[in-house]
């Protein structure tokens, strides 16, 4: 039996780390969320700026936008030229996809420095790009609303976790090469 650990430990330190890190990330964050009051900042302070800068995209493409709160419903309403086409809720905040991203790289730890930085790094890219799949799918269904179902359920949910997989393949290269040397 101690054989079979000590083959494969390196397989059941990741487990135990990914694990260990995702829920403890993920207590967190829900202590957050459980905890999170303010009138200004409805329903968090994360979905809530997830709203503003999705807002400011559709605006930047040119149609007229605006988010409103979702009340009393934790949400936030994201109106295209008037139309409603989207609810921002605290899942699309891209704060769950991060923990695991984040929980991903402690468990692959390389080196500290370029771990840290590689985890800093890609936690914004995956941020920035939920902002755009947010942005893109509101101005995709308020242009083709006969796909909408498809653009949320299926083409921009892999968009964002599209993303964090490529993000995951480039740090193993990384991290093999680290190995070796």
């Amino acid at each position: 039996m101690l054989q079979l650990v000590q083959k494969y430990s390196s397989v059941i330190r990741f487990i135990f780390t990914f694990l260990g890190t995702y829920l403890l990330l993920a207590l967190l964050y829900n202590l957050y969320l459980q905890n999170f009051t303010s009138d200004e900042y409805y329903p968090d302070y994360l979905t809530h700026l997830v709203a503003l800068q999705s807002e400011a995209m559709v605006s930047a493409m040119g149609y007229n936008v605006e988010i409103r709160s979702g009340f009393p419903e934790a949400t936030m309403h994201l109106m295209v030229n008037g139309e409603f086409v989207a609810r921002i809720i605290e899942g699309c905040n891209a704060a769950s996809i991060i923990i695991l991203f984040i929980s991903f790289m402690l468990a692959f730890l390389g080196k500290w420095k370029a771990t840290l930085l590689y985890t800093f790094a890609g936690s914004v890219i995956i941020y920035v790009t939920n902002i755009f799949r947010i942005g893109l799918m509101a101005v995709g269904i308020y242009e083709y609303p006969e796909y909408a179902h498809f653009l949320h359920t299926i083409a921009f949910p892999l968009v964002i976790y599209g993303a964090v997989f490529l993000l995951w393949v480039v740090w193993i290269i990384i991290y093999s090469k680290q190995i070796k040397t």
